[in-house]
This record gives structure tokens, sequence and C-alpha cells, in this order.
């Protein structure tokens, strides 16, 4: 593994230009809807972008609601008869932020669908401008691209067309998007990059749908584009000096046994942890750097164990201890990760309560059966649920601080 110091040096392709914080398009208390295609729609599985803006927003949350759709195109937006229309939606969420993803679908055109398709996104933004869904400012907007195809051999072919035909249609969006002056976050480009890597896990499904791991892959990329980065951690130990150094963490007094081979200390946690990847073993190299680490130079030769308050943490030489572990399995990070379910859950309810499971309950055979009679009642209380857990999401958390210790097996 190369040390911690040369993942630094990684250079991770982002599209987007950096914003200062002042001018990003995401702003803590915003209540955010987001829109569009199968990415959008699965992110609501996933839950991993929802979960880092809930991070940075501490104290004064956002609000997120997900009316993404499997299949979605600007012009194609099927629903089923009598489903409620997304501006109601967007005007009950009290919406200031609309996050749109496009471009996928609408790609399968190929190239002689450029225009139109440039067309009906100018249509698209026309739509919402101007428009007061929280009853007293304009909406704001920012459009996020299609990913890059991942070639997976025979069952995804012609990858390297497919690939110069959604480019063009990011490069369209972000043609558009200038003119507009909408932001704009260009994933073609980034997971083009990841893609790169052989060696590193896949990050689709099926060549156009991400995996677990491609929402996880990508939600730093969007987030940092949307609102002020939260560093990883990374804490810095010198055995033999005993001096210390944190980013997002603070380390207390450091206590050894003699012969400097267990060390024990206190660690305020000043700042949420990242969450971890959903894989074991090798990650993408340029992804390293966006995780928290431990790095402990001047150790004895041999091997260590990190416990945080009693549970395993890492274990590794002298020499990986030097070059700096990952330390995502700590309790603060399980607590994230239970956190990032507690956001799953509260997008179910609200899936529950916005989108028909089985239409013919509502408008079909059994609409005047007791199931049928009774789903209007439900979909109340499934909404009643969605706003309870965004609630629950925005209960205050103090940094704590745990027990640290290295040992020497």
């Amino acid at each position: 593994m190369p040390t911690f110091e040369k993942m630094l040096l990684l250079a991770f392709v982002f599209a987007c230009t950096p914003l200062s914080f002042a001018t990003t398009p995401l702003q803590p208390g915003d209540r955010v809807a987001i829109v569009g295609n199968t990415y959008a729609d699965q992110l609501r599985l996933h839950g991993y972008l929802e979960t880092l803006l809930l991070q940075r927003t501490r104290g004064n949350e956002i609000s997120i609601r997900n009316l993404g759709w499997g299949g979605d195109t600007l012009t194609v937006r099927d629903r089923p008869t009598n489903f409620v229309s997304e501006k109601d939606t967007l005007s009950e969420h009290k919406t200031d932020l609309i996050i749109a993803c496009f471009g996928m679908g609408e790609s399968f055109d190929g190239m002689d669908g450029i225009g139109e398709f440039k067309k009906n996104l100018k249509a698209f933004l026309a739509t919402h401008k101007g428009m007061k869904y929280n009853g007293k400012s304009a909406v704001r907007l920012v459009l996020v691209s299609p990913i890059a195809p991942e070639d997976l051999g025979p069952s995804t072919p012609n990858t390297d067309q497919r690939n110069g035909d959604v480019k063009t249609y990011a490069l369209a969006m972000e043609q558009v998007c200038s003119q507009e002056k909408i932001p704009f976050i260009n994933l073609y480009e980034v997971t083009a990059a990841l893609l790169g890597d052989r060696n590193a896990p896949r990050i689709t499904e099926n060549g156009i749908r991400l995996n677990e791991y491609g929402y996880w892959a990508t939600a730093r990329t969007v987030a940092d584009f949307l609102i002020r980065p939260t560093p990883p951690w990374l804490l810095k130990i010198n055995a033999k000096t005993l001096e210390s150094e944190g980013k997002g963490l603070s380390i207390g007094e450091i206590d050894s046994d003699d012969k400097k081979l267990r060390f024990s200390f206190s660690v305020l946690e000043k700042t949420p942890p990242q969450l971890p990847p959903p894989v074991s073993g090798q990650i993408h190299q340029e992804l390293q750097s966006t995780r928290d680490f431990l790095v402990v130079k001047g150790l004895f030769p041999g091997k260590y164990l990190l416990q945080v308050d009693g549970l395993v943490v890492a274990l590794g030489t002298h020499l990986e201890w030097s070059n700096g572990l990952p330390i995502d399995q700590s309790p603060a990070h399980r607590e994230a990760e239970a956190f990032r379910m507690k956001v799953n859950d509260k997008n179910l309810q609200f899936t529950y309560s916005w989108k028909a499971l089985n239409q013919v309950h509502i408008v079909g055979e059994r609409k005047k059966s007791p199931a049928g009679a009774a789903l209007p009642d439900e979909v109340i209380r499934f909404n009643e649920l969605a706003i309870l857990r965004d609630a629950e999401l925005r209960e205050t958390r103090s940094p704590k601080t745990r027990r640290w210790q290295l040992i020497r097996q």
C-alpha cells in the first residue's frame, strides 16, 4: 500500500469547480428534492449522499425528499393514474433546492438526439425558473450528469460507443448549464477516471446502474460540490517521542508501557467520521484519501492491534502503521453506519406515502375493498412517519471521547 502522504497526492478527477462556502449550491437548513432517473431513484436506497449532507449541516440540517423514478427522462416520466403532480409535491415539501439527474436514458438516442436533448433540458429548466415552492424565494437547481458506462464484458456490448455517447450528452448538459448559469456536476468524468483502475471493485450492477460501492464512491464527489467538505480524520503519532497531531480529532496524553509496546490515549471526535466503503479489501487508490487514517511511526518491529473502547478496529505490521491504515471500523464509524440506516428508513417511509405501490387498490377493482378504503389513512400515516424520522435525524449529537489502545501482538 502506498504511504498516506502519497495517497494525498493522487489526483482524483473533479469536473466541477470548487466553490466557496458562501456560494455553495446547498445551504444549511435547505429543503431539498431529488428528481430524475434511476441514479436519482437509487440514492434513497443507499443513503450515502444524504448522510454526508446531514453530517455537514449538523445543527441546521437539511431535509431531503427523493422523487426519482427509475427510467425517467426529461420527456418520458410516466406515473400511475391520478398520481400527485411533481410541482404539488415540491410545494408541499417547501423545496429550496432541486437536484436533477438526467441524461442516461436520453443518451440511447445517440448523436442524432443531442439537439432535441438540449432543447428538452432548457424546457425543463424553464418550468422551474422563478418558481417559489418554499413560498418565499425562487427555487435553485443543480444538474447531475449520467455516469460513465462500465465494460462488463459480453453483457455490456458496444461500451466504447456508449461511453462516447454519454460523454457527449454530459458535455451538452454542461453547455446548457453554463448558458443558464445552473451548477453542474459532471459524474461522467469522475466515474470514467475510476473505471481506469481494472484492479479495483466494479462500480455498477449492469454497466449503467451503480452498485452500493459505486454510490459510496460517487457520494463524496456530489457532497463536496454541494457544500463545504469535511476533511477525513488523520491522526499521526510518533511512538518514540509520543508526539501527536490530529485533524478532525483531538488526542490526549499518550501513556505507554516501559518497552513502548502498548499505547493508550483518549481521542475527542471533533468532526463526524467518513462512511466506510461497503467492500472489504482493495478499493480505488483515488478514493483511499477520503477515508479516516491513523499513522504511527517509530514502532518496534511486529504486529500491532488497534482497539477503540475495547472494539477491535485494525491490525497491521509496524511498517503498515508507519504508512497509515484506515480506521473505519471504529465505534464512531459503526454509529455512522447505523445513522445511514435511519436515513434509508426515513426514505422508505416517504416512498410508501408518495409512490403508489399497488394501483389496483387506488383506482382499480379493489378501491372499495377494506384494504383500498384503508389506504388513504395509511398513506397519511407513512408521511407522518417520514416527518418523524426527519426529526429523529436532527437530534443533537455531542462530540464523543473514546479510549484508544495500540497493542503489540
